[in-house]
């Protein structure tokens, strides 16, 4: 994410979300600040920066009417993500003893977020702790940390800030066990959780919250901001927001020609061709390469499948303002997207939404992707 020059600490300058803003900025100013949120909406819209943007503005010494200074002790230590007061957690993998906290990690956590300028997605994370296969968890023990940390005094700070970067992630013994800290927690104490998937937290988290709905950002606000950003046209800029769907954060990754997404195509490419030949060799190999990217990749590549079978479904009914697909995609679509129609649509959707849940579930890679292969050979024949 080169072309983004700014951390995204302040309100002015996360893209779009003005509603948001101005309900955090106006329910602070009333004294209505719960001490549990839950930020929840899609990824990449700017739940995190918003999170932190509003902890930083409660703390802030000397706010303006719509924002935090930038300048007091508590907003220099915000933008190093540094204050003594606030805290992280967020999904980790164990590689070792010493590697069993967020804290372990916490070092890492500070440079990746600063590297990416607040918009991220859990991904990016792994890779950059080289995660490898191993699927990122808050782990039982945290719970430990987390109630140690909250049973110290404040240092400096007008409440002491929780951020749980996705709680769905959380361990279920782990989840528990804040229960009670959460409904009642030490004297002014905040929790801000920040979701992409709010319905996979434990019910009895997600009502002790007060829910802040987080929903795309607006193409208007996307073309403006990459036009600002990056040296690109306004019709490029158009072109990008329109095939965001509402993340800043693919806008993003689609100007800087995302690997990921070259990787994922490529491997689509692969798997529908070998499966249409109904080539077991090819099925084999393609199965074999989707089973050594990562439990995290594998997810995010059946997510990206379902959405590829959705647009060329799509493309098929003549309503080209309804289409999401880059110039690739949209190429192969000319021959490919005939093979997706009414009659296996369903079909199609429900195998790649099982294949991610048995992938979720720790199921052998290559059988579930070899399992798969075989069933759109005869879907596709529909």
């Amino acid at each position: 994410m080169e072309g983004l020059g700014r951390l995204k600490m302040f309100f002015r300058d996360i893209i779009g979300q003005n509603e948001v803003k101005e309900h955090l900025v106006s329910s602070a100013g009333k004294g209505f600040i719960p001490h549990a949120q839950l930020f929840c909406g899609p990824e990449g819209v700017g739940k995190f920066p918003l999170a932190l943007a509003y902890a930083q503005y409660l703390n802030c010494e000397n706010p303006t009417e719509g924002d935090s200074c930038g300048k007091c002790p508590s907003c220099v230590k915000y933008n190093h993500l540094a204050h003594p007061d606030l805290h992280f957690v967020f999904p980790i993998v164990k590689k070792a003893k010493k590697k069993e906290v967020c804290d372990d990690y916490i070092t890492d956590w500070r440079e990746f977020v600063k590297q990416q300028n607040y918009y991220f997605n859990l991904s990016q994370w792994l890779d950059y702790i080289d995660a490898e296969n191993s699927q990122g968890l808050i782990y039982a023990k945290e719970s430990e940390e987390i109630l140690r940390k909250l049973s110290l005094r404040i240092y400096e700070a007008k409440y002491k800030v929780m951020v749980i970067w996705l709680p769905e992630k959380m361990h279920e013994s782990c989840a528990n066990k804040l229960l009670k800290i959460i409904e009642e927690p030490t004297d002014n104490t905040l929790f801000i959780l920040v979701s992409d998937t709010p319905d996979n937290i434990i019910t009895t988290i997600q009502s002790r919250c007060q829910r802040i709905n987080i929903h795309g950002v607006s193409e208007s606000d996307i073309t403006q901001a990459l036009e600002s950003e990056y040296n690109i046209t306004q019709e490029d800029a158009v072109s990008v927001a329109h095939l965001s769907k509402g993340s800043y954060l693919k806008a993003v990754e689609t100007i800087s020609l995302n690997e990921e997404h070259k990787m994922f195509f490529n491997l689509f490419i692969q798997m529908m061709r070998a499966s249409y030949a109904r080539n077991i060799k090819e099925i084999k190999a393609i199965g074999n390469a989707l089973a050594a990217i990562g439990r995290e990749n594998q997810k995010s590549y059946l997510i990206y499948s379902q959405r590829m079978i959705r647009e060329y479904f799509v493309s098929n009914l003549s309503q080209p303002e309804m289409i999401y697909l880059a110039q690739d995609e949209a190429n192969f679509g000319i021959r490919f997207a005939p093979f997706i129609n009414e009659r296996n649509i369903i079909g199609f959707m429900d195998e790649l939404a099982l294949a991610e849940r048995h992938i979720e579930q720790n199921v052998n890679a290559k059988m579930v992707f070899f399992d798969l292969c075989l069933k759109i050979t005869m879907l596709i024949k529909q």
